[in-house]
């Protein structure tokens, strides 16, 4: 899959496996999670207000755009998160896949 990041430099670092959206997926070590998803991917994850989708914004984590979510459920801003072998992350809010009380 082509991704929206296209890696110009140090291409040279180990690769690190982990699990985007159930699939599996490789970055190079030190990237950020922003930085390993949006080169598996074309986007980081849906937007709360409606159906578009989300690629971060800012890059520093300031703008709060770029939340992705491990298996487990832990919320990690993924433009500051280090990717480490075998994360399992997922691009969908937990709460967005809970069934509404009527």
């Amino acid at each position: 899959m082509t991704g929206r990041f296209v890696r110009l430099a140090e291409a040279g670092r180990e690769p690190v496996r982990f699990e985007l959206d159930g699939r599996p997926a490789e970055a190079l070590a030190g990237d950020t999670l922003l930085v390993a998803i949006l080169n598996n991917g074309n986007s980081v994850r849906s937007s709360e207000f409606g159906e578009d989708r989300r690629a971060g914004f800012c890059l520093m984590g300031a703008c709060q755009d770029c939340w992705v979510w491990t298996a487990a459920g832990e919320r990690l801003r993924s433009c500051t998160t280090v990717l480490e072998e075998g994360m399992r992350i997922v691009t969908t809010q937990p709460e967005a896949s809970w069934a509404k009380v009527a």
